[in-house]
């Protein structure tokens, strides 16, 4: 049996990318007879940056709602709240104190999140420097990933579903666990190995190839949100950037030199089964705004009945907290375990 772990932050609206990239991935993992999945709404790492109290506690029971909606069954998976099983902390702090700093400062993220580039011209000659933007950055952003390895090692998982983005954390999480197994004298947790599903394609932002599609973007034209209703998302393809070519076309080997184009195939190979290469082929003189069209028609229809299952989970409330109940009880399970015999090996008990 392997134990597969994965979360999103409920941060906001969950979109397309969370969906495309996660979700829907979860879904066929879970009818995997070898495999146990632990999913869970990682609310610890979303107050990392300022959240409003109220909005967060929302956010939490909305993400569950979408997880249900979107095809997670709690009889096949675990699903729960991260701030609920206590040891996720309790571990990221023994974790935190084996952890060299210079290790976080590699971390890109983290310098994604608190720089800034800022273009200095000097004698004519002009040049690109990163700066600090904001010295009030918090140290729980600077110990996300500790946190993040502190959610993997806890249940000893065995995969890690993970996107180009998150790779150098997994990585920091097997190093992590090295350097307690080396500490300690004891091979006690193993090197979770990441999951790279085959065909799955990074969502990018509608108004910016380059940037991934992101709840914390301040335009919403950016995504797609999973609640979005069918005339938004039309809206939002429609003025999805595109560029000064008239023919559509899909270079694999070069996703930088037409990124917002790639990136719309791309979700409209996701969203209709066919191949980006296939649709670029048909849709390459059609013009932008038959390719937009259809495209949001079946984006529309994609999500329809993940909307129609979400409207009747939130219309049950205490059904979604009994959910989370359970998985609590079943994570903790596990949780417990792992932190006694940590605790154990540390000396802490």
């Amino acid at each position: 049996m392997k134990t597969v772990l994965s979360g999103i932050q409920p941060t906001g609206n969950l979109h397309l990318g969370n969906y495309l990239g996660s979700i829907r991935n979860w879904i066929d993992l879970q009818s995997i007879p070898t495999h146990r999945c632990i999913f869970g709404v990682m609310n610890l790492h979303a107050i990392t940056l300022p959240q409003d109290p109220k909005e967060l506690r929302k956010n939490v029971l909305d993400a569950a709602a979408i997880y249900l909606a979107s095809g997670l069954n709690p009889k096949k998976s675990t699903i729960f709240v991260q701030s609920e099983v206590v040891e996720h902390a309790e571990l990221a702090w023994v974790l935190g104190t084996l952890t060299p700093m210079g290790w976080l400062n590699r971390m890109t993220q983290f310098k994604e999140k608190t720089t800034q580039e800022v273009v200095q011209v000097v004698k004519g000659f002009s040049s690109i420097k990163r700066i600090l933007q904001d010295e009030s950055a918090s140290v729980g952003l600077y110990a996300y990933p500790v946190l993040m390895a502190s959610d993997i090692l806890l249940y000893h998982a065995d995969l890690v579903p993970v996107g180009e983005d998150q790779k150098q954390h997994l990585e920091l999480t097997r190093d992590i666990a090295g350097a307690f197994n080396r500490r300690f004298g004891k091979e006690y947790f193993k090197l979770p190995e990441p999951m790279i599903l085959q065909g799955v394609k990074r969502i990018m932002s509608l108004q910016d190839g380059a940037k991934k599609m992101s709840k914390s973007d301040e335009s919403d034209l950016s995504r797609i949100n999973l609640t979005d209703a069918p005339e938004e998302i039309l809206k939002k393809i429609k003025k999805a950037k595109t560029d000064s070519l008239s023919s559509i076309t899909y270079d694999e080997a070069n996703p930088l030199g037409r990124p917002e184009i790639y990136n719309l195939l791309n979700i409209f190979s996701a969203v209709s089964g066919k191949a980006p290469t296939v649709i670029a082929q048909e849709y390459e003189t059609s013009g932008y705004g038959k390719f937009k069209n259809d495209l949001a028609e079946s984006l529309i229809e994609k999500l329809r009945p993940i909307q129609e299952n979400l409207i009747r989970f939130k219309q049950d409330e205490t059904y979604i907290k009994q959910v989370l109940s359970d998985g609590k009880k079943s994570a903790q399970e596990i949780a417990a375990k792992t932190r006694k015999e940590v605790f154990e090996i540390v000396g802490l008990s």
